[in-house]
């Protein structure tokens, strides 16, 4: 098997700023392709997938998807087949920009369990003062951990029962949670990214218009790739006026208000009497892994206007559901006093002085709001603006409530769960404890044995 692998040929395109873009070679007999023309064949027929094979012995795939996918527009073929994609050494904002979409699908490096104090940098500004803030930040990050970690052994000492590793991930995975909020948003991060075709060919065309050049440079190592690998599924064929349009999208692509409440329900049109009708199913779910028909969904929208730190957006970005604009990363609200409270007092002052330290710096950089993003720490505060029906309400705040979950977005969930039960009577399954540290967090990791 070992032989096997090292034939596999994965194609890879690096950018300019040292992004590497991977997309996997499985070595099927079948590829993404050729199974998505099987099932557009059969789509078209009452026949036996038996002679759809033959065909595919015959005539293969590659005339078929550029004759009726890429050429002809029928992108329901593309739905069919699928790749997976791995994107190395990105910004924090450019995975975002990668994930910001209702069909992702992938993974992401949590700053939970891996230190990133070695990832590599990104200096949109090109300039020494920027690279110099960049250095201070990386430094107060590794300068402020050791210590920390010590603060925490002490604060939740092991009991004799628990075993040594299994407490010291825990309290490592505490830190990181702490520390994260001083990384800025420059953090490098790798993600995978597990796609249809079709999917795959409309993020390009968004990306190819981000506001960020790193994130459009990804955009074309992307295409890049799929191209080389899915020759006739992919085009580098564009269409003026929806280039056009895309570009226009990029002006609204960030979403800043200010003042900005720090929680609110701006709007409910849940149907009251449709709940009552449905209460059964309401009342009688077993428990909280049991998640609401998605009929319910015509029930209607709540939408809520709050504020997070960046670094726990990324958890709540991870709901597909919500419709939403990207939050601006921005200094302009301040940041989540969460972060400076869990230092031990000695480095609280040092934090702040770092901080205010740090803005003076940034104050002085000639760029713009979406490029400033890359050197603000992630402990700041985002206005965030959220649409959800009621099925994926009740999952956010049962999943988000527990004490696993970052105290920062823990706190919204818990708003959440608040409003649904006194607004709609809905029982929700909830974890009140106020725990701050739990030993099972050491357990949360995944590992190679």
């Amino acid at each position: 098997m070992q032989k096997d692998l090292n034939k596999l040929q994965h194609l890879h395109v690096q950018t300019s700023s040292w992004a590497n873009v991977y997309i996997l070679d499985t070595w099927a007999v079948i590829d993404a392709e050729a199974e998505a023309m099987l099932q557009a064949l059969h789509s078209r027929s009452t026949g036996w997938i038996k002679h759809h094979l033959e065909i595919l012995k015959q005539k293969w795939a590659a005339n078929f998807m550029s004759k009726f996918y890429v050429w002809y527009g029928h992108k329901s073929i593309g739905d069919c087949g699928s790749a997976t994609l791995f994107v190395e050494w990105i910004s924090m904002l450019a995975a975002k920009a990668i994930q910001h979409h209702k069909l992702y699908s992938g993974q992401e490096s949590s700053t939970r369990y891996i230190d990133f104090s070695k990832q590599k940098i990104h200096n949109p500004s090109w300039t020494s003062l920027g690279e110099q803030i960049q250095e201070k930040q990386r430094q107060f990050y590794l300068n402020i951990l050791p210590p920390l970690k010590n603060h925490l052994a002490k604060k939740y000492p092991r009991n004799p029962d628990q075993k040594e590793s299994i407490w010291q991930k825990a309290i490592n995975a505490k830190a990181f949670d702490i520390a994260r909020g001083f990384l800025p948003a420059w953090t490098s991060t790798n993600l995978a990214w597990h796609s249809n075709l079709r999917q795959i060919q409309d993020r390009i065309l968004r990306l190819n218009h981000h506001p960020l050049e790193e994130v459009r440079e990804v955009a074309k190592a992307i295409l890049q790739v799929s191209i080389q690998k899915y020759p006739n599924s992919f085009t580098t064929k564009t269409y003026e006026d929806t280039e056009r349009y895309a570009e226009l999208s990029k002006d609204f692509y960030y979403f800043f208000e200010y003042p900005y409440p720090e929680f609110e329900v701006y709007k409910d049109n849940i149907d009251t009497k449709q709940v009552k009708k449905y209460q059964p199913l309401l009342e009688q779910r077993p428990n909280a892994k049991t998640e609401l028909p998605q009929f319910l969904n015509s029930l209607g929208i709540i939408s809520f206007k709050f504020l997070l730190d960046f670094g726990s957006f990324r958890d709540l970005q991870r709901h597909r559901a919500p419709d939403q604009q990207m939050p601006l990363l921005t200094d302009k609200i301040g940041f989540h006093p969460w972060y400076i409270q869990q230092l031990p007092k000695e480095l609280q002052k040092e934090a702040q002085k770092h901080l205010k330290e740090i803005k003076q710096l940034t104050d002085q950089l000639d760029i713009s709001p979406e490029i400033r993003q890359y050197y603000i720490p992630m402990w700041y505060l985002t206005t965030n603006f959220l649409q959800w029906t009621l099925p994926a309400l009740v999952y956010l705040a049962e999943l988000r409530s527990t004490r696993f979950v970052h105290p920062t977005l823990r706190k919204v969930a818990h708003q959440i769960w608040k409003y649904i039960e006194q607004k709609h009577n809905i029982k929700l399954f909830l974890d009140n404890e106020d725990i701050d540290f739990d030993i099972k967090r050491g357990l949360q990791d995944i590992q190679v044995k």
